[in-house]
């Protein structure tokens, strides 16, 4: 049984190209690294701090994506980019332009509301209303949640293709 998954990010894995490449941005600890991998992708994962990731098999990059170096991978595209629980909005053109042709960007992440919750509670990390669709123009929305979720924390949740649709639904 593969790693495990975000729910969200696990539901849209089939539209990611078979044996495609995956960027895992801001990593963490690999989850979504070892779960890709376990499906038979190629992941590159990228952190600021390496030092609790495990996705034996991974490309890991240490770079700080918030420091205002150059974007540390140049060129390369993927066929998907998955960021879970990170938000720096100056990256968005960087992410979009890591997606190769047909390439599948999952995303999601914290939004305002999730105060009542707890962290973060800073708006500087956490998405406005509507504002994961509005980052996102240009890609085709496969999907989008934004809201209460599990009742423990307000996400916004995206699934977009770069590419002209529509595609299918799991």
């Amino acid at each position: 049984m593969p790693d495990q998954a975000s729910s969200w990010i696990a539901r849209f894995t089939p539209l990611v190209r078979p044996r495609g490449s995956v960027l895992d941005v801001a990593c963490g600890g690999g989850r979504h690294g070892r779960y890709f991998l376990a499906c038979g992708h190629t992941v590159t994962g990228i952190d600021r701090d390496l030092s609790r990731t495990t996705a034996p098999g991974a490309e890991l990059i240490a770079a700080d994506l918030e420091d205002g170096t150059p974007w540390p991978l140049g060129p390369r595209q993927f066929d998907a980019v998955v960021v879970a629980n990170y938000l720096w909005r100056p990256l968005f053109p960087a992410l979009c332009a890591a997606l190769a042709p047909g390439g599948v960007l999952l995303y999601e992440t914290f939004a305002d509301g999730n105060q009542a919750f707890g962290r973060p509670s800073r708006p500087d990390f956490l998405l406005k209303r509507g504002e994961l669709l509005e980052l996102a123009a240009g890609l085709t929305v496969v999907a989008y949640e934004d809201g209460v979720m599990e009742g423990r924390a307000v996400i916004q949740r995206l699934c977009a293709v770069n590419g002209p649709g529509p595609f299918p639904l799991p």
